[in-house]
């Protein structure tokens, strides 16, 4: 029963901590909202629900980043994924529309999970060159212009309709969020992605099909990608190249600042919903101190690294 206690603990404090943290930067923004401007938009309702409408889309790319992670692997693909589904899904239109987008997302997992389960290529490495294929293959599709074409209205409606005042692409990452929460508690899929991210040996041994597992979570991180592709282009009303290359690294840092050890075997997805949460409220207070991209990609990577470090030296000790 202590072991079991320990255990809780050192999982629920990352999150405890990254709760925290969101007080922390709700307080600090009202402070400075109010200082300099007189109000305070970040304690608006109508003002959160908006910020949360955008941030969906990171918190589905997150979701499935969070399931590749917790089998100590990586996507890099990511970025363009998220945009090749974008610029198919409009370029195809139609009834199609969608189905085509989630298609690339899933022609995108199963390249990437061949070649990290089966041909043994490092995933950083083998999802980085599979993301300058999609950029490639993407460019020439378009002739290297935007694509001149538009979501359809079922794209626009699911990214920026409302249902009874609340943002109806909050009620599609709350369906993503259940999907993954009860794959990993529930499911003996779930099982294996923390028994492959703790000892992929000892799971293989245990008569766990690693391969088979490590191709459908890198199949469910691109179809979250292309599902965020998606929506990200109804919210946009078209597609664009490069719309997916910001949602990398700040999905990478909710992961690991919701308490899912970057090394594997371990994380809570309530976790990784505080952590996107945190990124959003931490991008709304950036962007009122005009704070440019280039100093948020910093701060993303510094987040990183200082988990990376943390948990790695966490590693060490209890080995």
């Amino acid at each position: 029963m202590t072991t079991a206690s320990l255990r809780l603990s050192r999982d629920d404090r990352p999150i405890l901590i990254a709760a925290l943290f969101v007080l922390v930067i709700l307080v600090a923004g009202t402070v400075y909202t109010v200082s300099r401007f007189g109000s305070a938009p970040l304690l608006s309702p109508n003002y959160l629900l908006q910020q949360l409408q955008v941030g969906s889309f990171l918190g589905i790319v997150s979701a499935g980043m969070m399931i590749v992670i917790l089998i100590a692997q990586i996507d890099l693909s990511v970025p363009w994924t998220l945009a090749a589904a974008a610029m198919m899904a409009t370029s195809v239109g139609g009834p199609l529309a969608i189905p085509v987008g989630l298609g690339v997302g899933l022609l995108v997992g199963l390249v990437n999970g061949i070649g990290v389960a089966y041909l043994r290529v490092p995933s950083m490495i083998f999802t980085l060159g599979m993301n300058a294929v999609m950029g490639g293959l993407m460019v020439a599709h378009t002739g290297g212009y935007a694509p001149q074409t538009a979501a359809t209205a079922l794209m626009q409606t699911l990214a920026s309709g409302r249902t009874l005042g609340i943002p109806n692409a909050l009620f599609v990452w709350a369906a993503v969020s259940a999907l993954v929460a009860v794959i990993l508690r529930r499911t003996p899929l779930g099982r294996y992605i923390y028994a492959i991210g703790n000892k992929e040996a000892a799971a293989y041994l245990a008569g766990v099909d690693t391969r088979r597992v490590t191709v459908i979570c890198f199949v469910l991180c691109a179809l979250a990608a292309s599902l965020a592709g998606v929506l990200l282009a109804g919210y946009s009303t078209k597609a664009y190249q490069g719309m997916g290359d910001a949602y990398l690294l700040p999905s990478i840092a909710a992961v690991v600042i919701g308490g899912t050890n970057i090394l594997g075997g371990r994380g809570r997805y309530l976790g990784t919903l505080i952590g996107v949460v945190l990124i959003v409220l931490l991008n709304s207070v950036l962007s009122i101190m005009d704070m440019p991209e280039a100093g948020r990609q910093v701060i993303y990577g510094l987040v990183i690294i200082l988990m990376l470090l943390v948990y790695g030296r966490g590693e060490r000790v209890t080995s």
